[in-house]
């Protein structure tokens, strides 16, 4: 009950626990800093660990592995081709999975997993074994990417969301850097020990590295702005958080449509919007820009012309750098500069990537062009953080969408490249790669094309969109010391505009 001398205000018991717990000022600055040491810390370090295992296997083989077991023609290929296989298979049931299972529990246990298969890649004697571990890898694997943009979009603003994405998508590249020095190291070092060669040091020492992490993940991570999260098992979530810094955490982002549910209506409700098609569409022209880096087609030129393992694994690392750069950059764009647009960054890696590609394909045997060109095709990493980042933005009102969304980019994306690897890079395309010079022109100016197309789209839907009202509670109160002359007006907004918050995995 609030009284003044003019009228008495009754408050429900929700709006009157909301409106005692607000009363002390909430610092948006530290709850920001928190966010970002428990939050992105995590998803960072697991898809830095994500891709040094995965990149591994491309490590390997140039450093020994495809003698050791007798690989022959495209069976690089193939084993790539059975992890995308796995990873398309397991991109949608993971982000659905997440909705339903706290992404604590959840994206610790698949870390888990993926590292002790990693594990398993040490005793391989065959083709057919590194098939049947890759594939059930990326089942696992395929929780990262797409689910950390899910769980991105519940904690962070959309000026803040862009460069969290970018150290995000940078922490793999990390990842694939780290993969390529750590395996020079290895084999200078360990190969030989207790008569294992170099090559599958690595996978032991990447497992040892990828468990303390998933525990990290199960002890620290919060998962999302749930204030259920307080009373989680083996979760230190509480000591960390609030429940009123939590609650906030949730409504300081615009409202979304609560009235959705994980049911069979959301087939028709995705269907029916063009977030899906199109965003679809892009990320697998996106995907197979990347593709020409991902392929590992510079580190399998270098080994054809003769250059050494050092040279092989640390020069071709160069792109995951370039690619860094190009990420952050675009993020710092995006977040800073007040008229910029996210199609500005695709169709200048557009640009970019058919330059690229008419290099290669003049002079792909002139070290100085190919060193130039593979280098600057790793600005194709950018649109890792740009068109995930732009799909969490459009699709923010409906959690189900935004979560099948993001999953079917990664998902089409994969599927794709599943056969675009062997069809276009191909080892046994190297040196010159004529096939892939035209395919990236092709891929490269249509991601343009359709990134000019969503900005049209984004503009129509802006102006018929009514924007859900939320409540900034820090700008509703003011500081204590001044008094309670305002709690009337207080109260008569929050028992008009009070949105009710539903128990949920994610807000």
């Amino acid at each position: 009950m609030i009284k003044n001398e003019e009228k008495v205000v009754t408050l429900g018991s929700d709006t009157e626990a909301v409106l005692e717990s607000s009363r002390k000022h909430i610092n948006k600055k530290r709850l920001l800093f928190k966010i970002d040491v428990f939050v992105l810390s995590f998803v960072c370090l697991q898809y830095w660990i994500n891709y040094v295992d995965r990149v591994a296997f491309n490590n390997a083989y140039i450093s020994g592995m495809k003698e050791d077991l007798n690989m022959k023609g495209n069976d690089l290929n193939l084993t790539a081709t059975c992890f995308t296989v796995g990873y398309v298979i397991g991109m949608i049931p993971n982000n659905l999975i997440l909705l339903v299972v706290p992404p604590r529990i959840w994206l610790s246990f698949c870390t888990l997993v993926w590292g002790l298969l990693t594990l398993g890649m040490y005793r391989v004697t065959s083709v057919n074994q590194c098939c049947a571990i890759r594939f059930f890898q990326a089942l696992f694997e395929s929780c990262t990417f797409a689910g950390t943009h899910l769980i991105l979009g519940t904690w962070y603003k959309e000026n803040e969301l862009a460069i969290r994405s970018a150290i995000f998508t940078s922490s793999g590249l990390v990842g694939s850097m780290f993969s390529g020095f750590m395996q020079v190291s290895i084999f200078n070092h360990l190969d030989g020990v207790n008569g294992l060669e170099g090559w599958r040091w690595l996978f032991i020492i990447d497992c040892c590295i990828t468990i303390p992490i998933a525990i990290y993940g199960l002890v620290f991570f919060p998962g999302v702005p749930d204030a259920s999260n307080i009373s989680s098992k083996f979760s230190m979530t509480k000591h960390i958080f609030s429940d009123r810094e939590l609650q906030y955490a949730r409504r300081r982002l615009p409202a979304r449509d609560e009235s959705t549910k994980l049911d069979w209506s959301v087939i028709p409700r995705v269907l029916k919007r063009w977030h899906w098609w199109v965003f679809s569409l892009v990320w697998i022209l996106g995907g197979e820009n990347i593709s020409f880096a991902s392929n590992a087609t510079f580190a399998l030129w270098l080994k054809d012309q003769g250059y050494s393992l050092t040279h092989r694994n640390n020069d071709s690392s160069g792109i995951y750098a370039v690619g860094i750069v190009a990420t952050v950059l675009s993020a710092i764009y995006l977040s800073k500069v007040k008229r910029a647009r996210h199609w500005h960054v695709a169709v200048f890696t557009a640009v970019i990537l058919c330059v690229v590609a008419i290099m290669i394909r003049i002079a792909p045997l002139r070290p100085a062009v190919m060193f130039t060109a593979q280098y600057l095709g790793g600005v194709s990493y950018a649109g890792q953080a740009v068109f995930f980042a732009w799909a969490n933005v459009i699709c923010h009102g409906d959690l189900q969408e935004r979560a099948i969304v993001l999953a079917s980019m990664n998902m089409f994306s994969g599927a794709v490249n599943a056969w675009w690897s062997i069809l276009f890079y191909a080892a046994s395309m190297v040196p010159r790669f004529e096939k892939g010079c035209y395919a990236l022109i092709g891929t490269a100016t249509a991601s343009g094309i359709v990134s000019i197309m969503i900005r049209s789209l984004q503009i129509k839907e802006t102006e018929k969109k009514k924007e859900l009202a939320y409540i900034d509670v820090n700008d509703m109160f003011e500081d204590e010391d001044e008094g309670q002359d305002d709690e009337d007006e207080i109260a008569d907004e929050l028992v008009t505009e009070q949105q009710p918050v539903q128990p949920s995995h994610f807000v």
